[in-house]
């Protein structure tokens, strides 16, 4: 019965005693075959450190509005921080060194280190037969959403592109760019991390791969940041169990639309035309 994978022993314990199984094996043909030190959790580790800390000064969306403004008294650079375009291109500047940051640059580093890319849980092996528990997932945490959906916190935080009520346009271009960072992000911690961390760490990676992917949650709503802390180790092991980052990618970009939506129902309301005035 597939509700039975549901038991906390089935999908907790048993899916973590098997990746320490399957660490031990890999650790001992490494051996074996006389790899030597794994360097793999250290270019991780260290290159996570140096993204992170890019992403946050650089990619965030006001360092490209000072670099733009700085020094520079003119006219058309007053009329620009108060255009409709200054907020979608700092948002795309955002959601770009995501990408970048959480996908592009570790994909680039996978390879330098001789592993394919496919390989760091892009792979979409029985996603037909794991759909019922993305779903499932999905549900958990939507009533979860409409619970939280009438603090003020919440609703004057989402969504974060405050444009995105000016019309469909923007609300599915905003979408859009949410969903590409919230791929990528799925890449960098379910991916990447527990493929380089695992063998070495065993289970302990998620635990490991958990406190960072909390860390960034920091601004967010509290409740949100401690949900992290519980969805941390859920996604990690459920992208463990079924070999893919797929399921936290669906289950992340369903919630992220829902609350948006829940968000704007409540505060700015719905676009009531399909492209933004004037366009």
């Amino acid at each position: 019965m597939k509700l039975a994978e549901l038991h906390p022993r089935r999908f907790f314990l048993e899916t973590w005693q098997d990746m320490d199984r399957e660490a031990a094996e890999e650790r001992a043909a490494r051996k074996e075959a006389g790899l030597g030190f794994d360097w793999r959790p250290l270019i991780v580790l260290l290159g996570s450190a140096v993204l992170l800390t890019l992403m946050e000064y650089v990619g965030n969306r006001y360092w490209l509005d000072q670099w733009i403004t700085r020094d520079r008294p003119h006219e058309w650079v007053r009329e620009w921080r108060h255009s409709p375009d200054a907020e979608r291109v700092a948002w795309a500047w955002w959601a770009g060194w995501r990408v970048l940051g959480y996908f592009l640059l570790p994909m680039v580093i996978v390879r330098l280190y001789g592993e394919r890319i496919r390989d760091q849980g892009l792979s979409t092996k029985g996603l037909r037969e794991h759909l019922w528990l993305y779903v499932l997932c999905y549900l958990v945490v939507a009533v979860c959403v409409a619970g939280v959906s009438r603090s003020p916190e919440f609703v004057n935080y989402y969504p974060f592109y405050k444009g995105a009520n000016q019309s469909w346009a923007d609300f599915l271009g905003w979408e859009l760019m949410y969903g590409a960072q919230f791929f990528a992000l799925e890449f960098f911690f379910r991916g990447w991390w527990l493929k380089a961390c695992k063998a070495q760490m065993g289970s302990h990676a998620i635990f490991v791969m958990t406190v960072p992917y909390v860390m960034i949650h920091f601004g967010k709503p509290m409740l949100e940041t401690f949900g992290a802390c519980i969805a941390g180790v859920v996604l990690g092991t459920l992208a463990m169990k079924t070999r893919s980052i797929w399921s936290g990618f669906f289950v992340h970009v369903a919630v992220a639309i829902s609350m948006d939506l829940a968000a704007m129902m409540k505060t700015i309301g719905l676009p009531s035309s399909f492209w933004p005035p004037g366009g």
